[in-house]
């Protein structure tokens, strides 16, 4: 009877040896596993973040992690050392080229639509659509109540984006004529799309612009721009004015990781991550 118990507990000791073994193999695989930092365009943070999670998951040579900022805090990450990818919704400046001696290099992973967007209340009283010109003039100040685009009398809350934001740049350059325009009669400045999409749902007189992927739900709605529906297909085909690519952008040679994770997002498996997230794939 003792033996059999002696037996039974070397039994227990091996196996829990070989549990621990396990566990500590774990850890080394993890901790020899390459980090990639990612960093930037809110716009694309929702991609980026939907393929990391899939990518992770699939390898353990490289763990991916994402992060937001917009586009201008991931150009400097990456000059800085602080990220290995930086998410764009814009292209790399003619000021950060100089600045930095153009050594990026740009990877597009997909194209996106900024849609002009309104609050429920907005929409369901007539504003269906507006003009580049009007669109214009109601962030200059030129309008300031709705009744003048055939809305109700109510005055107009414009929600705009914070200077860094690769999506404001994008609007200001199509909309304003430069993307260094100043947009007066911005009364929020948004950090992201998804701030946007808060601050529209919040009230009953916004507009507001965000990446395609983030309209959704009942209480904000997207508008038509000169008379153009903002569709997969529009964008596609450029019919739509406020399309734009949207991009990895790299400080020098990617790193293993880096190239690995574009590669994925570029892939098959990315462009339906890409596809089920509402972006288009390149």
């Amino acid at each position: 009877m003792l033996r059999i118990l002696s037996n039974y507990g070397n039994m227990g000791k091996l196996a829990i040896i070989i549990l621990m073994a396990l566990f500590v193999g774990s850890i080394a695989s993890s901790m020899a596993a390459q980090r990639v930092i990612v960093s930037g365009s809110s716009t694309v943070l929702p991609l980026a973040e939907a393929a990391a999670e899939v990518f992770n998951a699939e390898q353990n040579d490289y763990r991916v992690s994402v992060t937001g900022g917009g586009t201008g805090a991931g150009i400097i990450n990456i000059v800085e050392g602080r990220s290995d990818l930086a998410m764009a919704s814009r292209d790399v400046t003619e000021d950060e080229k100089r600045q930095y001696r153009n050594r990026f290099q740009d990877f597009i992973i997909g194209y996106d639509g900024i849609v002009l967007a309104v609050s429920r209340p907005i929409y369901d009283a007539g504003v269906r659509g507006l003009t580049k010109d009007q669109v214009d003039k109601i962030y200059t100040g030129n309008i300031s109540n709705w009744k003048e685009v055939g809305g109700p009398h109510s005055e107009i809350l414009v929600i705009g984006r914070e200077e860094s934001s690769g999506t404001r740049d994008t609007f200001t350059e199509i909309i304003l004529g430069d993307k260094k325009a100043e947009a007066p009669a911005v009364n929020i400045r948004a950090m992201g799309s998804a701030e946007v999409k808060t601050a529209l749902a919040g009230s009953d007189k916004g507009i507001g612009y965000l990446g395609l992927n983030y309209l959704g739900g009942d209480k904000i709605r997207g508008l038509k721009l000169d008379c153009v529906e903002p569709t997969i297909e529009s964008i596609k085909d450029g019919s739509y004015m406020l399309a734009r690519k949207l991009s990895f952008v790299t400080f020098g040679k990617p790193i293993p990781g880096a190239r690995a994770f574009i590669d994925f997002i570029n892939g098959a498996k990315g462009r339906k991550i890409a596809e089920e997230n509402g972006f288009i794939p390149p």
